[in-house]
Formats: C-alpha cells, sequence, structure tokens
C-alpha cells in the first residue's frame, strides 16, 4: 500500500465516521427530549425493549451510541437496569445493519442520499426537514466513505506482509484479540465491520481469516460505554457490565462453533460470490442468535452485574455529591445526549427541592416548638442544597453550548432559573427557623392566636410547595391556576396577619422585639411563596 492509499484509506474511514455522526447528530436534533418519552413506554418489555433498541441503532447506525445512551438514562434513574438488557440486546442487532447495507452494495447510489440530504440541508427552510437532511446525507457520506477505504485496499493483496499477518488472523485468540483492539480504538463496530468487508471485498482476507476478528469486534464495541459509565452510579456501571458480558457470551458460543462445525462453510454457501455479505451474514447471524440465547435469562445476566459490582456499605454515608449526574459525561458527541443531560438535571434538581420542602417544614415545626437537634438538620440540609445549586449550575454552564435542539436548549437554561428559586426558598426556611432559635434566647412563647396563624403558614406553604410535582417533566395547566390561586391567598395571609400583629402591639398584648421577628417571618413565608410561584412560571415554560 502506498502513500496514496493510505490517505485514501483514511479518507474514507474520515468519511465514514462523518455520516455516522451526522445521522445520529439528525436524529437526535429530529426527535430531542422526545427520545426518553418513547424509551420510557417501549422498555416495559423485554421484546419491545428489544426492538427499540435495534430501531434506534439502526437508524444512527452506532450500538455505541446507543448503549453510551442507555447508560445515561440508567444513571439518571430514567431507566431501570432490567429494562437498559432488552434495549442493549436490540442494539447489538441493530447494528448489523450497516454490513448488511454494504453487502448489498447500496453505496452504489450513495451520491444520491448525499444530494437528497444537502437539498434538505440548504436549500429547504423547515427545521424537521433540516435534521432528516442529516440522517439522509449522513447515509450518503457514509457510504462514499465506504467506496473509498474498499478502493484503497486492493493493493493490500500485493503485500506479502500483510498477507502473513491475515493467515495468523485464523487463530482465534489473535483474531478476536485484534478485532477488539482495532474496535476499540476507533470506537465503532459498524466502522471496524465495515473495513473488514472493504478489505473482503479488495480480495484481501476470506471469510476463514476474518471469522475471529469479526466476534472481536463486537467486545471491542463495548469500550466507549466503559468510558462513559465513568464516575456515574452502580447501576450505570452495570449496563456496562452486561453488554460486556453479552458479547463475551456471544464470541466463546461463535467461536466453539466455528471450531466444531463447518459454520463459516455454511455461511459462504449461502452467498459463494459476495465476500462482504459473508461477514455481514456472521455479525448478523452472531447478533441475533446471541440475543435469543440470552433473552430469556436477561433477569441472571442482571444478577451476575449486580454480583461482579456490589452495593457498597459507603454508597451512602452521608458525602454531599451528585447522585444523578455524572460531570464526566460528554453530551457534544454522545447521541440521546440532550435527553439524557435534561434528565439528569431534573432528577438532580427534584432531590434539592425535597430538601428545600423538607426545610420549610422543619423550620415552621421550630416556630411551634422548637428541638435541638432540628437545628443542625435544617443547617445541613441547607449546606446540601448550596451544594447542590453550585454543581448543578457548573454542569449545566459546561453543557449548554453543545449541539441541541432550540427546545433542548432552553429546557436546560431554565433549570438554572428553577434551582436559583429553590436555593432561596432553602435561604428564607433558614430564616425562620432563626427566628425559632430567637424566640427560644427570649424565652417567649407565642400567644395561641399567633400560634394558629403560623400553623396556618404552615399548611399553606406546604401545600403550594406540593402543587409543583417536581417528578414530572412539566406542569399542568391546573398544577399552575392551583398555585397561581394559593401565592394570592398567602399575599392576602400576609396582609391580614401584620394588621392583626400590629393591633396586638397596640393592645400591649405582645412585646416589641418579638413583634419585629413575627413580621420578618411573615415576610419570608411571603417570600416562598413568591419563589414557588417563580419556579411554576419556569417549569411552565
Amino acid at each position: 500500500m502506498n502513500i496514496t492509499q493510505f490517505l485514501s484509506l483514511l479518507g474514507g474511514l474520515a468519511l465514514f465516521l462523518l455520516g455516522m455522526n451526522m445521522m445520529s447528530d439528525g436524529l437526535e436534533k429530529a426527535a430531542g427530549n422526545k427520545m426518553k418519552k418513547i424509551l420510557e413506554k417501549l422498555t416495559t418489555n423485554r421484546f419491545l425493549g428489544v426492538a427499540v433498541g435495534a430501531a434506534i441503532t439502526a437508524v444512527i447506525q452506532s450500538s455505541s451510541a446507543t448503549t453510551v445512551m442507555v447508560v445515561g438514562f440508567v444513571n439518571s434513574g430514567l431507566m431501570t437496569l432490567r429494562q437498559a438488557i432488552w434495549v442493549i440486546m436490540g442494539a447489538n442487532i441493530g447494528t448489523t445493519i450497516t454490513g448488511q447495507l454494504i453487502a448489498l452494495d447500496v453505496g452504489v447510489i450513495a451520491p444520491v442520499f448525499a444530494i437528497v440530504g444537502v437539498v434538505f440541508i440548504v436549500f429547504l427552510k423547515s427545521k424537521k426537514l433540516y435534521h432528516i437532511g442529516h440522517i439522509i446525507g449522513g447515509l450518503g457520506v457514509l457510504f462514499v466513505g465506504m467506496e473509498m477505504m474498499s478502493g484503497s485496499m486492493s493493493g493490500l493483496r500485493d503485500s506479502q506482509l500483510f498477507m502473513d499477518t491475515v493467515t495468523n488472523l485464523s487463530n482465534p485468540l489473535l483474531g478476536i484479540a485484534v478485532g477488539a483492539i482495532f474496535t476499540a480504538i476507533i470506537q465503532s463496530s459498524s466502522a471496524s465491520v465495515g473495513i473488514l468487508q472493504a478489505l473482503s471485498m479488495s480480495g484481501a482476507i476470506t471469510l476463514n481469516n476474518s471469522v475471529f476478528v469479526l466476534f472481536g469486534q463486537n467486545i471491542g464495541t463495548c469500550i466507549t460505554a466503559v468510558l462513559a459509565s465513568i464516575g456515574t452510579t452502580r447501576n450505570a456501571k452495570r449496563t456496562t457490565i452486561i453488554h460486556l458480558m453479552f458479547n463475551i457470551i456471544g464470541t466463546v458460543i461463535f467461536t466453539c462453533i466455528c471450531l466444531v462445525l463447518p459454520f463459516t462453510d455454511w455461511i459462504i454457501k449461502l452467498t459463494p460470490n459476495n465476500s462482504a455479505a459473508q461477514i455481514a451474514n456472521v455479525h448478523t447471524i452472531f447478533n441475533i442468535v446471541t440475543t435469543f440465547l440470552l433473552l430469556p435469562v436477561g433477569t441472571y445476566l442482571e444478577k451476575i452485574a449486580k454480583k461482579i459490582l456490589p452495593e457498597r456499605e459507603d454508597e451512602n454515608n452521608g458525602e454531599m455529591k451528585l447522585q444523578f449526574i455524572s460531570p464526566t459525561a460528554v453530551i457534544n458527541h454522545s447521541f440521546g445526549g440532550a435527553s439524557v443531560a435534561i434528565s439528569q438535571i431534573h432528577k438532580e434538581v427534584n432531590r434539592m427541592y425535597d430538601l428545600a420542602v423538607y426545610n420549610v417544614q422543619l423550620s415552621f415545626d421550630q416556630v411551634l416548638h422548637w428541638e435541638e437537634k432540628k437545628v443542625a438538620i435544617v443547617e445541613q440540609n441547607e449546606e446540601y442544597i448550596d451544594f447542590l445549586n453550585a454543581e448543578i449550575s457548573k454542569y449545566i454552564s459546561s453543557i449548554i453550548s453543545a449541539e441541541m435542539s432550540e427546545k433542548d436548549g432552553k429546557a436546560i437554561g431554565m433549570y438554572l432559573g428553577i434551582i436559583g428559586n429553590v436555593e432561596r426558598i432553602s435561604d428564607h426556611a433558614v430564616n425562620i427557623s432563626g427566628y425559632a432559635d430567637l424566640l427560644k434566647e427570649k424565652g417567649s412563647m407565642l400567644a395561641e392566636t399567633v400560634e394558629m396563624e403560623v400553623r396556618d403558614m404552615k399548611r399553606v406553604a406546604l401545600g403550594n410547595l406540593k402543587n409543583i410535582n417536581m417528578l414530572e417533566d412539566n406542569i399542568t395547566v391546573t398544577d399552575l391556576d392551583n398555585v397561581i390561586e394559593t401565592e394570592d391567598k398567602i399575599d392576602e395571609m400576609a396582609v391580614i396577619y401584620r394588621e392583626n400583629q400590629l393591633c396586638r402591639l397596640l393592645k400591649n398584648e405582645c412585646k416589641g422585639d418579638i413583634s419585629v421577628i413575627y413580621s420578618e417571618l411573615i415576610t419570608d413565608f411571603e417570600r416562598i411563596g413568591d419563589h414557588i410561584m417563580n419556579i411554576a412560571e419556569y417549569m411552565a415554560d
């Protein structure tokens, strides 16, 4: 292979990977955050889960991208580990579509796909058609790259060194290792299988020499998900273990079959004059058969993964940390990245919101019945809320510039406003707890009428906080109306309670300093209502 052929090979590989990236980005922008809703609805059943995983991967031409997305969803709690098993199995089937299209020689009409994609991207104004153009154009670019790679490898037949190396690949362990390492380096089984097909079409390699390399490629593709799981939850890491187990088990089974039975001879007889189809067929059979064998025992894979990576005793040791967000995850080049990011942020904000609600409850309880142990709890919760506010803000700032749909970008940006208001709610709760401390120091007991007002404030504040269901991605019209109605009620209560306090002060029924403390408490109660209203409006947007 001369320098021109080598550069042509690299250029073809670059176009191949670019095409896959275009298709992935196109689907990401077209589907947007709907991807997680699709997965939520369709992955409860194992067969539907496999179908969804296969369909998504067939469109984006990358099982690695699908698996990375699944790791993110498991990490954020959007998908259970068991649901992830079925999607991963389907992804392994879906990734074989690339090889089958190459074998069908769809590449001859690759320029047509590329031209249609360019027309959609350049000349049509619709954003949806623009994204669809990326999918179509990406497919064309992918096959143009495949043609370049195939043409550049024809000279390898004349290289004695290469032919000697290829002969050694018939050794199972060596072939599997080469396939796994090469695929791990380029992080795409579709691309590495495509290169293998290009080699076969150039006559430089036969099925008998390449079959073990093909098995290794299925293992090597797991590296992307492994890297994506760094810094994630235990369940997210278990997802990558299941992905690895699937491909290792499949490799062991098919290696034994090839050593005992004339498996490759049977495959060659199916398409004797199409070496690319032979490789594609082995790849498809490998993943379909492995899926059917492991589908009934998928729950056992889950148990094995939990045995390999058990819960740690120090998992929940009270240390402040992000539970759902993985700061190491980069969404710029990850399919489904925006959906994963929104899901992760939403789960963390929900944690933060629950802590703020608890602080509001504790603070009013302190005013009504002071307890020393509750002082520390309020302060600890406030520290945790401040930590989450800082870390979530940092994460949002790091991803807000990533390529995503305008709607998803706006949604992520809205969370900055939400967490700011949640943090302020907790601040006001801390203030109310501080007033309880002052009352305790002064040895002052609240009058019965004042206690009744404080109980009403607690009930209304907590009720309005619960009007916002942070477990949902958005707020309903009814919920928003309830928040607005309650906010008006809070403002009215604040006016009435201030007037009542003024009357008590004029009648000399309370001390001046206690009156000041109570007035401040009413102000904080009113501010909590304002911030609840702000959160509801952000969620409505």
